[in-house]
């Protein structure tokens, strides 16, 4: 884990901390399903998420979660979101995109922390596939 006194809030700031692509950044985003469960899409960087994608493969519409409603479902403020380790364990989608690099990075639970993992460590990390989520 690399610890910065800048934040590393969004993937452009996490980028120039780290020294990598911005693509490289694996950024965390929250959703609420229609039943109220959390969804999270872990994207590159450089992607924008295509939510009505990310509904097809849940099979229902989802919405961006609210601040409160991340820190609950994951124990963590929005801007420091991490990959694992939630409190509400997630239906999870991974942005295909991320498959292109040897590293990547992810939020470590602060908004001015990352740490380094591979795309096998991902998927091994957080149980899903990966898949296209992106716009």
């Amino acid at each position: 884990m690399l610890e910065f006194e800048e934040s590393t809030h969004s993937s452009a700031e996490a980028a120039a901390a780290v020294g990598c692509d911005v693509a490289q950044i694996a950024k965390s985003m929250m959703f609420r399903s229609a039943d109220g469960r959390p969804v999270l899409v872990v994207a590159s960087g450089a992607n924008r998420v295509d939510e009505k994608k990310v509904a097809a493969l849940l099979g229902q519409k989802i919405k961006r979660a609210e601040p409160d409603y991340v820190l609950a479902n994951t124990g963590t403020a929005p801007g420091g979101v991490s990959p694992v380790g939630h409190v509400t364990a997630p239906a999870i989608f991974l942005d295909q995109d991320l498959r292109r690099h040897e590293t990547i990075w992810a939020a470590a639970g602060s908004p001015n922390a990352v740490f380094a993992l591979s795309p096998a460590d991902l998927v091994r990390l957080t149980g899903a596939d990966f898949t296209d989520v992106a716009k």
